[in-house]
């Protein structure tokens, strides 16, 4: 199916430096500082983002940045819980802040997809390593397929990049198997930032995906969450995570014949209780209390993008961006989440368009609907464009 050139609309951002990445597929015009995609070893974080601009580009401090292409992947189930792939584009409709968009470009599982996945190698999952090193062939057969290809991240006190991308099936098992491990602490926040920036310069064509296997909590990481996920958004990238138990890990170091630490989530869920004296977000107070909504949770963590977040990071992060965290407790269960997070991809619809009439700043609520009654739909809810100042 052809993609035809996208017409423009245009936004204003702040001074070069700020946390964001502004651009949905590619900032027009723009030349942004790649990662080198070859060779390994320690990856400083990379929190921040800034875009490259001519002087032509900035009047009085501020940068105007052409944004060509909201990309929205959505994956359909009916009330079974099944897949539905046999939608057109006729069937569905797309609304950015309730205004009805033309979709420009529609797909349903062909865009080929380049994925960064995070390895947790710190000391708190090493007894899990093993079995996590085994799904190798798993992410690269079910996740990848024939036309994917992948880099993988190793992090712990720090990030290090295992492989560049590549397509060769052989070379991703062996970083697999072989990521470094050590290190009691889990830069999860700062890993995403890098692997969202290594996407940001994919090929336009090409679905970008973060899958992070991970105990999803975040220990020392410079970057913040909310601006890590303000930048997934504008790059189109989609984070799925597979949950490591820590109840499972407790159990496993454990020496025998001693007591198991009591957990402040119940078995098989992974997470942590607020640190006593942190502020009380959302994640901490009204997620456990209230049953807020996850929704309204990713709208404040991105719109608030500088506060912590305590807590369901890998919940938030895949609500924010149309992914899926999919919690394990049992070790097989790795290897089913991975095949159900490649199932996802490969019936997945891609539906793109060219924001018109909802150029300002803020939270863009983004609403696909398909006119079939009894369907459940899971895309990314929205994305945060900063307001001009």
């Amino acid at each position: 199916m052809s993609r035809p050139e996208p017409s423009v609309s245009t936004c204003t951002v702040s001074p070069i430096g700020r946390r964001s990445s502004l651009a949905l597929v590619l900032c027009a015009g723009c030349a942004i500082a790649a990662l080198a995609q070859s060779g390994t070893g320690p990856l400083p974080p990379k929190p921040n983002v800034s875009i490259q601009a001519s002087p032509q580009d900035s009047t009085q401090g501020r940068i105007s940045i052409q944004v060509r292409l909201v990309s929205e992947p959505a994956v359909v189930r009916n009330n079974k819980g099944d897949m539905v792939v046999n939608l057109t584009q006729p069937d569905f409709k797309i609304f950015d802040n309730g205004i009805e968009q033309k979709i420009d470009h529609f797909d349903m599982g062909g865009d080929p997809v380049s994925v960064v996945l995070l390895l947790e190698t710190s000391t708190r999952v090493m007894p899990q390593l093993p079995v996590i090193q085994k799904a190798g062939i798993i992410f690269t057969q079910d996740v990848l397929g024939e036309t994917g290809e992948a880099a993988v991240l190793a992090f712990n006190d720090e990030v290090e990049r295992a492989s560049g991308f590549t397509a060769d099936h052989d070379a991703l098992e062996k970083a697999i198997s072989n990521a470094p491990s050590g290190g009691a602490s889990s830069h999860l926040f700062d890993a995403m930032a890098t692997a969202v920036n290594m996407l940001r310069d994919r090929p336009v064509d090409r679905r970008r995906v973060i899958i992070a296997i991970s105990e999803g909590l975040d220990r020392g990481s410079e970057a913040k969450l909310g601006e890590v996920l303000r930048d997934a958004q504008l790059t189109n990238v989609t984070i799925y995570g597979v949950g490591l138990s820590t109840t499972a890990n407790e159990v496993r170091t454990t020496p025998s014949g001693s007591p198991t630490p009591p957990s402040p989530t119940p078995p098989g869920i992974y997470g942590q209780a607020p640190i006593p004296g942190t502020p009380q977000t959302p994640t901490t107070e009204e997620i456990r209390n209230t049953g807020m909504d996850l929704g309204a949770l990713v709208v404040w963590t991105v719109t608030h993008a500088k506060d912590a977040v305590h807590g369901n990071a890998m919940e938030v992060a895949a609500a924010a961006t149309g992914g899926e965290d999919v919690a394990t407790f049992k070790d097989h269960t790795i290897e089913d989440a991975l095949d159900r997070i490649g199932g996802d991809l490969h019936a997945q619809y891609t539906i793109a368009y060219h924001p018109t009439g909802v150029n300002g700043g803020g939270y863009h609520e983004v609403k696909v609907q398909v006119d079939r009654a009894g369907l459940k739909i899971l895309s990314r809810p929205g994305y945060y464009l900063p307001p001009a100042s």
